[in-house]
This record gives C-alpha cells, sequence and structure tokens, in this order.
C-alpha cells in the first residue's frame, strides 16, 4: 500500500526534490509550516457521520414517490458521491491499520492493484461531488427562470442521460489523473474544473438572487410593506452565502494548493502550505457532511420522509 492515501498523492510537487523541499522549509523559518497532526480517528469519525447523512438522504429519496423526480435523482447522486467519498476514506484508512499493524498480509502487487482501485474510486467521487454540485445549480436556474417549461427541458431522459454522462466522465478522468498525476498538465484541467464549476456556481445563483430580491421588490411595493422585502432580501443573502461559502471554503484551499504545485513548487510559503495537506482533506470530507444539511434537509417533504425512514415506517 503506497503511504499517501487518495488525493495524497497530490500532497506536494513531483519534480520538487527532497533537499530543496527541506531547504524551503527551514527558509520559512516558523513553526506554523510544520503543519497539523490530524489523527486517523478524525477521519474515521467524519466519514461515518458522512455516510450515515448521505445513505439517509438516498433511502428517503428512494422510498417517496414524490421526490421521483429529476432535481431529486440530482440530490441523490450528490449524495452518492458524497457516500462514495466516505466509503473510500473509511476503506482506505482501514485498509493501512490493518497492513501496518501485520493483521492482513498481501503480496505487492495485490496491494498495489487495491490501491489503485480505491484511488480512482475517491477521485471519481470528489469529480462527481463537484460535477453534480454544478448540475444542480443548473437544474434550480432552469426551474427558476423557465419553470413554464422546466418539465420540458428537464425531461426524465435528459435527466438520466445527465447523470449517466457526469459519473462516466468522472470515472474517466480520475483513471488519467491517478495515471498521470505528476503532470502539470493534468492539475491545469483540474483547477480549470474547479474555477469552471465556480465561476458556473456564482453566475447563476447571483442571477437567481437578483431576480428573488427584485420579486421581493415588487411584492413590497404593491403591498407598502419594505419590512417584508428587507427581510426576504436578508434570508435570500444568507442562503447564497451559505451555498457559495461551504462551496469555497471546502473546496478552495485544495484547489489552491495545485495551483501552488504548479506554480511555485519550492517557494517557501508554498512548502508551508503543503504541510497543512491533510487539513485540506478534511475540508473535503466536511462538504460531504455539509451538503445534506443544505441540498436535502431543507425540503420539507425529505425531512418527513427521512422521519419514517429513521422510524422504519416503511
Amino acid at each position: 500500500m503506497s503511504a499517501l492515501p487518495p488525493l495524497r498523492l497530490l500532497r506536494e510537487p513531483s519534480n520538487a526534490s527532497e533537499g530543496n523541499h527541506s531547504n524551503a522549509t527551514l527558509g520559512a523559518g516558523s513553526g506554523w509550516c510544520q503543519g497539523l497532526d490530524i489523527p486517523n480517528e478524525l477521519f474515521l469519525a467524519l466519514g461515518l457521520v458522512s455516510l450515515v447523512e448521505n445513505l439517509l438522504v438516498v433511502a428517503a429519496i428512494l422510498k417517496n414517490r414524490n421526490l421521483h423526480s429529476p432535481t431529486y435523482y440530482f440530490i441523490c447522486c450528490l449524495a452518492v458521491s458524497d457516500m462514495l467519498v466516505s466509503i473510500s476514506n473509511l476503506a482506505e484508512m482501514l485498509f493501512m491499520l490493518l497492513l501496518e499493524h501485520g493483521v492482513l498480509v498481501m503480496r505487492p502487487s495485490v496491494v498495489r492493484h487495491m490501491d489503485s482501485v480505491i484511488n480512482t474510486l475517491i477521485c471519481s467521487s470528489v469529480v462527481s461531488s463537484l460535477s453534480f454540485l454544478g448540475v444542480i445549480a443548473v437544474d434550480r436556474y432552469i426551474t427558476i427562470f423557465y419553470a413554464l417549461r422546466y418539465h420540458s427541458i428537464m425531461t426524465l431522459q435528459r435527466a438520466m442521460a445527465t447523470m449517466a454522462g457526469v459519473w462516466l466522465a468522472s470515472t474517466v478522468s480520475s483513471s488519467v489523473l491517478i495515471a498521470y498525476y505528476r503532470s502539470n498538465t493534468i492539475l491545469l484541467c483540474l483547477i480549470g474544473f474547479f474555477l469552471f464549476m465556480l465561476v458556473l456556481m456564482l453566475v447563476l445563483y447571483i442571477h437567481m438572487f437578483a431576480l428573488a430580491r427584485h420579486h421581493l421588490h415588487s411584492i413590497s411595493s404593491q403591498q407598502k410593506s419594505p419590512t417584508a422585502h428587507r427581510g426576504g432580501s436578508l434570508k435570500g443573502a444568507v442562503t447564497l452565502t451559505i451555498l457559495l461559502g461551504v462551496f469555497f471554503i471546502c473546496w478552495g484551499p485544495f484547489f489552491f494548493h495545485l495551483i501552488l504545485i504548479v506554480t511555485c513548487p519550492t517557494n517557501p510559503f508554498c512548502t508551508c502550505f503543503f504541510s497543512y495537506f491533510n487539513l485540506f482533506l478534511i475540508l473535503i470530507i466536511c462538504n460531504s457532511v455539509i451538503d445534506p444539511l443544505i441540498y436535502a434537509f431543507r425540503s420539507q417533504e425529505l425531512r418527513r420522509t427521512l422521519r419514517e425512514v429513521v422510524t422504519c415506517s416503511w
């Protein structure tokens, strides 16, 4: 088994020699460059919480026929992606612990094969999770701006084709990433994908917020109730801040790390930033924990079904 779990293949630049890395780190000259020692138990705990949360979301959507629509199918796919992130992380951690303590003994060739499979699985789930965040944003945009034509635009067939396309593209791209992760070209493609998703979500959600604010202003003008307008605008602004803030905080540091690998692999500041890589992985797993709270549990229908699932009212 490799010493680096999934995504930790990208912990530091491959073209930086040990000497350069050591000198750069020493050149930073401060204790904060030593990074954070995050225990495996925290990875395991967050992985279990995320697994349970997202499993409940999938079960609730499958149980309730009222939730069998493109919108909830996309949310279900996001939950599956986040669930795979958790499963892959848990499997990798347990696999490494069993190997390190001699409980599990395997030939090196088998270990390498298992390592590649798990690496591909978690990278695929991360890429698909990002993709479905973008798909959900597009779906919400169509719901708001093309409400009367939504069912003709987002048909079940198109939704299924979209989901299949995302899963296929995620699997292929993750396989390429694992095979050529030392190539700056691959890293630039991954960075470009993140920036595209960030810009897409910014543009769509800000446009949706602007339209909602305009409608609230029109309603408050007719009813002569500026308090309702301010309250609605504040609620919309808070929702927008949560959506984009969580996305940027959870994913931003990891992709900024990739940018530094490409642009300044031996710079003292950059090498200090590299030492916090485990923290960036924790943030990605935290995103899998937070996604159900933002995209699923806010639905009253889904919450009602969730209570039935928890109490086994099938």
